[in-house]
């Protein structure tokens, strides 16, 4: 019955978004172009050193194109296109990817959007301010300079499965009074682009939905800003447990100051039948930024616990991990930031000794 709700919201949207497209554009497309890119200097000092490095660098750049055009009868079309540099691959330590490939129709009946896309509480879901400046994203890029298992939650804040970004359709109403409605549906997760697997048992999870409200608006010079999601899904294997995982996160605004947080619990979706003495998977989340003229201070801290990265069914499974940052980023010039922030990670897996480390990161940011 939610499947069905959700593919058919989403379905009627497509429908509507065609349907009122018989006006031809009597202009030709507009192609935006942007991105980002940062390079990033790393120090970790972590107790479980056993041949690691203290120092690394690390750098991403992502290209985003997308056409649009606009009809007589006032429907915007187009499509988004933002490949990647990304790694390592097998071969060569980098690769080039496309992370969003989508369709797009926007009109007075909402937004369709139809292709590769992160699911809307990835997308669109409110988080916590991040510590490294930016709102929206506490999981930042800390965890590639850690070296070891760690809860599976603590890259999946919001929604568990939210950041799949398998082939899916997505509908999301006019937003009234600031609130706005969102529903999403992926047959198969993990199969993106013009990947098409239709045999059974293959992936984690199949036939995944997820819907989501959000809010954005101001109530007496106050800004809030806040979102709940659920996502569902089928596990494809009989001896794994459905998936099922609830998020909600809201951000307080005033003036300079912004304090928010989030929470995430999605059981033990995932986990095989079998399993004993593993925690259900639980994410919190509180976090504050502070902007004085081209400075930004934030702080945050992050609970997470369930599974481990390392997966398995007995207690040797289990982790619980703690994450305290601060850092302040300063805006040099418009599109150009650079910051330093600390981490510090107290993380245990199973019966193992409990490891920690400190991790200090310079980073520099363009976004254009």
């Amino acid at each position: 019955m939610k499947r069905s709700l959700v593919v058919g919201c989403a379905a009627v949207a497509l429908v509507a978004g065609c349907g009122v497209a018989s006006a031809q554009s009597k202009s030709k497309f507009d192609i935006l172009v942007g991105g980002d890119a940062f390079f990033q200097a790393g120090y970790t000092d972590q107790k479980n050193d056993s041949n690691l490095r203290k120092t690394e660098f690390s750098n991403r750049m992502r290209l985003k194109f997308t056409p649009t055009a606009k009809a007589d009868n006032g429907l915007e079309y187009g499509a988004r296109l933002r490949i990647r540099t990304w790694g390592p691959s097998s071969s060569s330590g980098n690769t080039v990817t496309a992370d969003r490939s989508y369709i797009f129709a926007n009109g007075a009946f909402g937004t369709v959007q139809a292709g590769t896309i992160n699911g809307l509480s990835d997308e669109y879901g409110v988080i916590g301010p991040n510590a490294d400046g930016t709102s929206g994203s506490p999981d930042g890029f800390w965890s590639t300079f850690y070296n070891g298992a760690m809860p599976y939650v603590m890259g999946s804040l919001r929604t568990l499965e939210s950041g799949d970004n398998g082939t899916k359709l997505v509908y999301l109403t006019p937003s009234f009074s600031g609130f706005q409605l969102g529903a999403a549906y992926t047959p198969k997760y993990g199969d993106t682009a013009t990947s098409v697997n239709r045999v059974k048992g293959s992936k984690t999870y199949s036939d995944i939905g997820e819907v989501q409200a959000t809010y954005k608006g101001t109530v007496g010079g106050v800004g809030l800003e806040g979102s709940l999601a659920y996502q569902f899904a089928d596990a494809e294997a009989a001896t794994t447990k459905d998936l099922s995982s609830v998020h909600v996160g809201l951000n307080v605004s005033y003036g300079a100051l912004v304090v928010g947080g989030s929470y995430a619990n999605s059981g033990k979706s995932g986990y095989a039948k079998t399993a004993r003495g593993i925690d259900n998977q639980q994410v919190w989340i509180l976090g504050a930024q502070y902007t004085v003229g081209p400075v930004v201070l934030a702080a945050t801290y992050t609970d997470g616990r369930g599974i481990s990265t390392a997966g398995g069914t007995t207690a040797a499974a289990n982790a619980r991990a703690h994450l305290y940052q601060v850092g302040a980023t300063y805006t040099i010039a418009p599109g150009l930031t650079t910051g330093l922030e600390y981490s510090y990670f107290d993380n245990k897996v199973g019966t193992a000794a409990k490891d920690k480390a400190n991790m200090f990161l310079v980073d520099t940011r363009l976004a254009f």
